[in-house]
């Protein structure tokens, strides 16, 4: 990996931040940018206006790119040559491009009864399924990423309080919040199953069945094997978790500032797509309750 790229990949890590996930992303696309350039005999410090629309067409015409996969590399590569413009190596041809228009897709969530569901499948009488009930009831409860999920220490948790300190993208830190379910099965985890899960003496409240740190990739793993127990016919990601938690707060009169603080989102817009989903449910609630609506 060149000298750049392998700094630029150390600054997302350290100052940023960044899930593993996410700088993998950033990699992958700037790697595949690089080897362009190297095929095309151009330097990538001074591409041109040109060369970097030319860039763009390729991803579409012969990579076959989605424009919402196009728009995330462009945003990876303007991010890249910000950090280079801190060296003095400036270079805006791609910021003068405009990113593609992404169609609007509606956040993937589950009912209340399909999580129900999900929350009767971990066995509660083995080390491995106590996590796992864990997992899935924090999840939900207070709408973290997965990869705040796994780095949840002992100390951060407020058990009088019922809140845990999280520290989240950019190494911002907010508090979230869990309900009275959800610390009874926690306090059934740490009290047995992680007890004999904790080999290494491990502060990371999340352990592997070797005693070590769960990862990202482990929780998802996790998921995919519970979601195969169920009835349901839906494709499960961890991020499901976190769009139901958002979703169900609307629906059930939360405040848009106040999810949106709980999500640990910057911007209000991020948080403004669940308001799609919500207003559905509302309109259906409208008809099948209005007396007019009803005949």
């Amino acid at each position: 990996m060149m000298k750049e790229l392998q700094e630029f990949m150390t600054h997302l890590e350290v100052e940023k931040n960044y899930s593993q996930y996410t700088i993998k992303n950033y990699q992958l696309d700037l790697e595949q940018f690089l080897q362009y350039c190297k095929d095309k005999d151009i330097f990538y410090q001074t591409i041109t206006y040109s060369q970097a629309r030319t860039y763009v067409s390729y991803l579409y015409t012969e990579k076959v790119e989605k424009p919402s996969s196009v728009s995330r590399k462009i945003s990876s590569i303007r991010s890249f040559y910000r950090f280079l413009a801190n060296s003095n190596i400036e270079n805006y041809s791609f910021h003068l491009l405009k990113l593609p228009k992404k169609g609007k897709r509606l956040p993937k969530y589950f009912e209340y009864n399909e999580l129900e569901e999900l929350f009767q499948i971990p066995d509660l009488s083995t080390p491995l399924g106590e996590r796992n009930a864990v997992i899935l009831e924090m999840l939900y409860a207070t709408g973290i990423r997965v990869g705040e999920l796994v780095q949840i220490r002992l100390k951060d948790i407020n058990h009088e309080q019922k809140t845990i300190k999280i520290l989240g993208k950019g190494n911002k830190e907010r508090i979230v919040y869990y309900n009275s379910i959800t610390e009874k099965k926690l306090q059934l985890y740490l009290n047995s199953g992680r007890k004999l899960l904790n080999q290494k003496d491990n502060d990371y409240l999340f352990l592997n069945h070797l005693g070590g740190q769960l990862t990202t990739r482990g929780v998802e793993d996790i998921l995919n094997k519970i979601i195969k127990q169920t009835s349901l016919i839906k494709h499960i990601t961890p991020h499901m978790l976190r769009h139901s938690f958002a979703t169900h707060l609307l629906n059930e009169g939360c405040d848009l500032l106040s999810v949106q603080e709980l999500l640990g989102h910057e911007s209000l817009s991020a948080t403004n797509i669940y308001t799609h989903i919500t207003n559905d449910r509302i309109k259906d609630v409208y008809l099948k309750t209005h007396p007019r609506s009803k005949k």
